[in-house]
């Protein structure tokens, strides 16, 4: 559920708290992936910068985690498991897979990451949870170098004219200027708990 729908305070958090367990257990599946991508790597200068974005997932994560014990909630352990299990498979797929296909496929993951921190930093608003809400946009800002990174990278590859490109994003700073565009009209999309 995006937050562009009018909202009570409660379910507000509750999709907050959605957002930051789906958030937190993505983030693990993405390390799991970026450890199998860094290994499959020859060129010592993309090892070394996904191994930083492999440390700026686990940060989320931990940061995350922090989160929803600050809201009363805990990870969903299924969902923990099943994206362990997806980002360990990726890790194994991209011994094999050649360069190209981690490449595109973390640009395409960052370039969602980005949208859900975004929505997430809107829940935490209309939840009454605003000191989430800037972490939650700079965690965003860091999920969007993390796919400027990826896009430059598939776009410097042969293959890059053959497979279509993931919708791009929008400047960095439009992050925070959506953000506030949205502060703006929050007043209007946070109806009283009935």
């Amino acid at each position: 559920m995006r937050p562009s729908v009018t909202l009570d305070r409660g379910s507000a958090r509750i999709a907050l708290v959605a957002v930051l367990k789906h958030a937190h257990a993505g983030e693990l599946g993405a390390a799991r992936a970026y450890r199998g991508h860094w290994r499959s790597l020859r060129d010592v200068r993309e090892v070394a910068d996904i191994q930083q974005i492999e440390r700026e997932e686990l940060e989320h994560r931990r940061h995350v985690g922090t989160m929803l014990r600050e809201l009363g909630a805990t990870p969903d352990d299924r969902l923990e498991r099943r994206m362990a299990r997806i980002g360990s498979a990726i890790s194994a797929f991209c011994v094999f897979s050649g360069w190209f296909a981690p490449m595109y496929g973390a640009g395409r993951l960052e370039a969602a990451n980005v949208q859900e921190y975004e929505d997430a930093a809107r829940f935490a608003i209309l939840a009454e949870e605003p000191q989430l809400a800037m972490d939650l946009l700079g965690m965003a800002e860091v999920e969007w170098e993390h796919e400027r990174y990826f896009r430059a990278k598939v776009s410097s590859h042969w293959l890059a004219g053959f497979v279509p490109m993931w919708e791009p994003l929008t400047s960095r700073r439009h992050i925070w200027e959506s953000f506030e565009y949205f502060l703006l009209l929050s007043e209007s999309l946070v109806r009283p708990a009935a």
